[in-house]
């Protein structure tokens, strides 16, 4: 900072490894960020997020050599311990034939790391660049948006460095935070591990694909493998552990499987991507989703016995896991339970920038309570219609939009600022009508193209949850698949999955005053307050972040129309 008194400029960073993004906090605030997928269309980059850092730094009119700090989300040193850790299991026959090849994988990411750093350095050349604890990052972002004045942070993930499971007591007095570590799990017991290996057995894609297989537990029997999942992945006194002979020892590298033959042969064959899915795979799914939930519960309450707070935020990828989620809320432990909008690695990225500079000034910075709207908008973008469509600009946007899925039309939604984290909330969506018949299947089949058993999320204006949702507290990021009540069941059964609940997101006007208005003309054609919400996108490819990417996915798919800023049409 050249002996200013200024506050630093810091830019966080998750990049390679997945879901790459950057986060820039400036002036002490949150400034923005965004996920490079969101920008480049390619899903789960592990590039350096070239285009989300070009944005954040012409947003805040700064250029790289502006920048003080650059924080990264993952610590190398921390690597040193698989290599060390990896020694003992040279002593079990089940662990002996992967313990160096395990060791080995660590030395080969730790040594990767500084080749990391130093493009970093040449990136910025006047700042410093700074590894974060991964589980930190994780934590103190997820404590930051809460806006919580003291909670326990429950952090699940597969792996950062080689903690898997971490549970932190977090408070702050006014403007400095108070975050301390208290209980780590670390690898190989790790259940982003576990969930991620028979999500690959059931033939779909690890680190992506984890919420098929979620789905499809509402339509399997836990009780047929309900005995082998309690083996595979044993409760402790402080945690849980994992079946090496079941799920075996992690290696860092591809190739190694994760799943053992004893598992294969206990449940059954892996599937084939392109196989049929029969009930053997849903009992499956329905077995690791049950357990999961189990081990979820049972460490919310280790977080509430060790710390005593009466609040929960819960981060990392497992996190994602809506149902889990919605099982330790039912559970009443604590006041509220809160999950960041972005709680997988990309939201490292403000974590680590978080971190930083609360290490460099003493105090959080500002922005992050709340919000999820924090990427690029294009307020000026004109479109040009694709071959075939037309494109025109109306009058009431709000209106016209409510009018044509009262109609039946399902629309892309592109407004504002780009969401943060996996769900979309309104400003990158599709919407649709739940009371058009069959609509989830022309959404699964004809729009998404994706599995038919998959379910779709409501929005609804949040003074009218009650009616529809059996909520204990606010969701205003789809973070929680609660039961619906009787009314929903009876006039909105698209919104409705197999197990009798919906993953809802309640939206307070304030917070998106476009998509409520929608929602309350929608109201007034058909008196239901409710609209389904679904990502921008078609299966395979990530949200569409630019205008040009919502006009593809619109000439692509089974979409009626595109609204855009400005009250811009577009429409087949």
């Amino acid at each position: 900072m050249s002996g200013s008194t200024r506050t630093p400029t810091v830019l966080g960073l998750c990049s390679f490894t997945h879901d790459s993004a950057a986060a820039l906090i400036s002036g002490g605030s949150l400034t923005g960020m965004a996920e490079e997928e969101r920008l480049s269309g390619v899903k789960h980059t592990r590039d350096y997020p070239a285009v989300a850092v070009r944005w954040l730094l012409n947003d805040a009119a700064i250029s790289a050599a502006d920048v003080d700090i650059v924080a990264y989300n993952f610590d190398r040193n921390r690597y040193l311990g698989g290599i060390a850790g990896s020694v003992p299991y040279l002593l079990s026959p089940v662990t002996r034939s992967r313990a160096l090849p395990r060791a080995a994988s660590f030395a080969v990411v730790h040594q990767r790391f500084r080749g990391r750093m130093q493009k970093l350095r040449e990136a910025f050349p006047n700042a410093r660049v700074l590894g974060t604890v991964h589980h930190k990052a994780h934590g103190l972002y997820a404590y930051a948006a809460s806006g919580f004045d003291e909670a326990a942070v429950l952090v699940v993930d597969s792996l950062g460095e080689t903690c898997t499971t971490s549970i932190a007591a977090a408070s702050r007095i006014g403007d400095r935070v108070r975050y301390r570590a208290a209980e780590t799990i670390s690898d190989p017991a790790s259940l982003g591990y576990a969930y991620g290996a028979v999500t690959g057995h059931l033939g779909w894609r690890r680190g992506d694909e984890e919420g098929t297989v979620m789905a499809l537990a509402a339509l399997g029997d836990p009780a047929r493998f309900r005995d082998l999942l309690a083996q595979a992945i044993p409760l402790t006194w402080t945690g849980f552990a994992l079946d090496p002979s079941l799920l075996p020892l992690r290696v860092l590298r591809s190739g190694w499987p994760r799943v053992t033959p004893a598992f294969t042969a206990a449940t059954c064959p892996a599937r084939d991507p392109a196989e049929e899915i029969t009930q053997v795979h849903a009992d499956l799914a329905a077995a690791l989703q049950e357990r999961t939930e189990q081990v979820i519960a049972h460490l919310a309450r280790r977080a509430r016995s060790i710390t005593g707070a009466k609040r929960l935020c819960v981060a990392g990828g497992v996190a994602m896991n809506c149902v889990g989620i919605g099982k330790v809320i039912g559970d009443v432990l604590f006041e509220e339970v809160y999950v960041p909008p972005a709680p997988g690695d990309s939201g490292t990225a403000i974590g680590a920038a978080l971190a930083a500079y609360r290490d460099a000034t003493g105090v959080l910075a500002g922005g992050p309570a709340g919000s999820c709207y924090l990427g690029p908008s294009y307020p000026s973008f004109i479109p040009e219609a694709p071959p075939g469509m037309s494109a025109r600009q109306v009058t009431q946007p709000a209106r016209f939009l409510a009018a044509q899925l009262a109609e039946g039309k399902i629309a892309g939604l592109f407004q504002g600022r780009l969401e943060a984290g996996p769900r979309a909330l309104g400003n990158r969506s599709i919407l649709a009508s739940p009371l058009v018949p069959d609509v989830a299947a022309r959404l699964n089949a004809a729009v998404k193209f994706r599995e038919p058993f998959r379910p779709f999320a409501p929005v609804v204006l949040a003074d009218r949850a009650a009616d529809y949702f059996d909520l204990a507290q606010p969701s205003p990021f789809m973070s929680v698949a609660v039961p619906v009540t009787g009314l929903a069941q009876d006039t909105i059964p698209a919104v409705v999955h197999a197990n009798g609940t919906a993953r809802v997101q309640t939206l307070d006007p304030e917070h998106n005053p476009f998509l409520a208005d929608v929602i309350g003309c929608f109201l007034a054609l058909t008196g239901i307050p409710v609209l389904i919400n679904t990502s921008l996108n078609v299966k395979g490819k990530p949200i569409s972040g630019t205008p040009l990417m919502a006009l593809e996915c619109l000439a692509a798919s089974g979409l009626d129309g595109l609204m855009l800023d400005g009250g811009w049409w577009v429409s087949k």
